[in-house]
C-alpha cells in the first residue's frame, strides 16, 4: 500500500467537491505475469521503487488540477496505470482510495 496527500477541486461538481479540498490517498498496485525461476513475478522492492518514483513523488503534496484537467479518482487511477505501465510494470489492477470508504478500481 502506498500513500500520498494531494488537493484538488472539481468545478463542474454540484456538491462539496467543487471547492478546493484535499485527500489522503491510499494506492494499491497489483502487477501480474508469470512466476519466474526464483518463484516470484517481480520483487516487491522493484514495484515499490517504481511506484514511489513515478507516482508518489509526482502527486504527493500537489494541487492535482495543475497536473490534470479533471482530477477525479477514476481518471487519476487510469493515469497511474499508464504511468506505472510505461515504467515497465505489467499492471493487473489499480485501487485508489480517496477516503477511508471511497475507492475506485481499474482492472485489466
Amino acid at each position: 500500500m502506498f500513500a500520498f496527500e494531494a488537493a484538488h477541486q472539481l468545478p463542474w461538481h454540484a456538491g462539496k467537491c467543487a471547492g478546493l479540498h484535499g485527500h489522503g490517498y491510499r494506492l494499491e498496485v497489483t502487477v501480474e505475469g508469470p512466476v519466474g525461476p526464483q518463484g516470484i513475478v517481480l520483487d516487491f522492492a522493484e514495484v515499490a521503487e517504481v511506484v514511489e518514483r513515478e507516482v508518489v513523488a509526482r502527486f504527493d503534496h500537489t494541487y492535482l488540477n495543475d497536473l490534470m484537467d479533471n482530477p477525479t479518482a477514476e481518471l487519476l487511477a487510469h493515469d497511474i496505470w499508464k504511468t506505472v505501465e510505461a515504467a515497465g510494470l505489467t499492471v493487473g489492477r489499480i485501487r485508489l482510495w480517496e477516503t477511508a470508504d471511497s475507492m475506485v478500481e481499474v482492472t485489466a
